[in-house]
């Protein structure tokens, strides 16, 4: 009797030693080689959060929204990612996307060159997603989006950074009426300088669950107001589909020296979003019409005020300017994604701006008669 359980024992041993072995077993297709550099990328494990493909990627920007993002998406297939930020406190979360160790959080300075190579200098790719809605007395649009990436692009460059990728704004121009677009524009200017074969990416009005665009139509209810009249047009694209996009780039060295411009699939007048806001939410979301000239008088005085990040008079001019495709810039479909529509999956983003009363109403869309009905009932 124990002479057969040592044999089961023994048996188990060797089919767990067999495994493992396997498993740690690896083959030419493990090995992928950067074009640029020569640099070989060796895969380890079966793939995933868990295992590591080789590749080691910065992001600047990982604390902002699209960031988060991201990081998640580079992580989840193992790559190395070193999150440079300022607040370790505000990048804590982000170690949880990854096994232990893949996420590695560094403090960086904008203005201290040092900083930045401490951060590059062991990446085969580097993400510049720093950007600012507001300027401070620190900080211009120019400190951020222009002369930031400028520094950013020569840490690369001396240190022998194989990829760059440079993420602007839809409409960025050197003509532009906004000095935010203006900046991101010089942004890009400076990085091709400096980098010819970086890859530049677009995006436009970004949703999602800690957005700037639907939280602020559901959440400030009887203190909306349009401008330009809720007439200007957008092309609002989901952040999870951009930072889709942007994990793609890691590999496809075909990205380089390319710029992209990355829009949702409908156009939307303002008014409109208003529109569906209303419908999915089952509120009125009542709009105060004010005059252009009166509401950028009001943010240029709501910009004097301490700690004010809600209104300025450059948000007031970008929040005027149509999106405008640029002829001959790659799309999603360039990097084979399809993305997805707002009004597909708005009320996931919108339902919990609903009352208790109507919370678990399916959204029909053109059911407008049966919900104002429900605003009636509400009252």
């Amino acid at each position: 009797m124990l002479a057969s359980v040592a044999l089961k024992q023994a048996g188990r041993t060797n089919v767990i030693a067999k495994v493992a072995s396997v498993t740690q077993t690896r083959s030419m297709h493990d090995l992928t080689l950067r074009k640029k550099t020569g640099e070989p990328m060796i895969k380890y494990g079966m793939g995933g959060r868990s295992s590591t493909n080789g590749h080691i990627a910065t992001v600047f920007g990982c604390t902002g929204f699209l960031g988060r993002y991201v990081v998640l998406k580079l992580a989840q297939q193992g790559t190395q990612v070193v999150i440079a930020n300022r607040d370790p406190d505000e990048a804590r979360h982000l170690k949880l996307a990854g096994d232990l160790g893949q996420v590695i959080p560094l403090d960086f300075n904008l203005k201290d060159k040092d900083s930045l190579v401490e951060c590059v200098r062991h990446s085969d790719i580097v993400y510049n997603l720093i950007g600012r809605d507001y300027e401070t007395k620190n900080f211009t649009f120019n400190d951020v989006h222009a002369d930031g990436s400028r520094r950013l692009a020569e840490a690369c460059a001396e240190n022998g950074v194989a990829r760059f990728v440079q993420v602007s704004a839809m409409n960025a121009s050197e003509d532009s009426p906004s000095a935010f677009l203006r900046s991101k524009a010089l942004g890009e200017k400076y990085v091709r300088e400096i980098i010819p074969d970086a890859t530049i990416v677009r995006p436009g009005t970004m949703w999602g669950h800690e957005d700037r665009f639907l939280n602020r139509i559901g959440d400030n209810d009887g203190w909306q107001y349009y401008v330009n009249e809720g007439q200007t047009k957008i092309r609002p694209v989901s952040a999870i589909d951009v930072a889709q996009a942007l994990n793609i780039m890691l590999t496809a060295e075909s990205t380089m020296g390319k710029t992209y411009e990355l829009y949702g699939p409908k156009e939307y007048q303002v008014k409109e979003i208003f529109d569906l806001a209303r419908e999915i939410s089952m509120k009125p979301l009542p709009i105060r019409a004010i005059p252009n000239t009166v509401t950028k008088l009001i943010a240029t005085l709501m910009d004097k005020l301490p700690y004010n990040q809600m209104v300025s008079p450059d948000l007031i001019e970008r929040m005027k300017l149509d999106d405008k495709i640029t002829p001959g810039a790659l799309t999603f479909e360039d990097l084979y994604m399809k993305p997805v529509a707002l009004e597909t999956v708005a009320i996931q983003f919108l339902r919990r701006f609903r009352s208790n009363a109507v919370f678990d109403l399916p959204y029909e869309k053109g059911d407008g008669q049966i919900q104002k009905g429900v605003y009636h009932l509400i009252d």
